[in-house]
């Protein structure tokens, strides 16, 4: 991606408007896969304990969640998105 100064705003020669939507797979469902694996992962019940008690989510835990985001990003971003998105293969590895 190229980034351009024009009248003093930044441009990109890609937008994610002008590019045509998947007609397959919905990137919903790749962001429920991506909650479903934080659950099975605990971040849950981590969330909760830092609400509750104040002590901050682990950070390999944290770490993880965050490479799971990126991981739903850029399969939603795929064109189109695979139908096995649900595959290990394309997630980070959990606990």
């Amino acid at each position: 991606m190229r980034f351009a100064v024009i009248e003093n705003r930044e441009w990109s020669g890609h937008s994610s408007l002008s590019r045509p939507l998947n007609k397959g797979i919905d990137p919903v469902a790749v962001e429920s896969e991506a909650r479903r694996r934080k659950a099975s992962a605990g971040l849950d019940e981590y969330q909760l304990r830092e609400y509750v008690t104040g002590l901050p989510i682990p950070a390999d835990l944290r770490n993880l969640c965050m490479q799971i985001d990126y991981a739903a990003q850029a399969i939603s971003r795929l064109s189109p998105i695979p139908v096995d998105f649900t595959d290990d293969i394309y997630w980070p590895r959990t606990f």
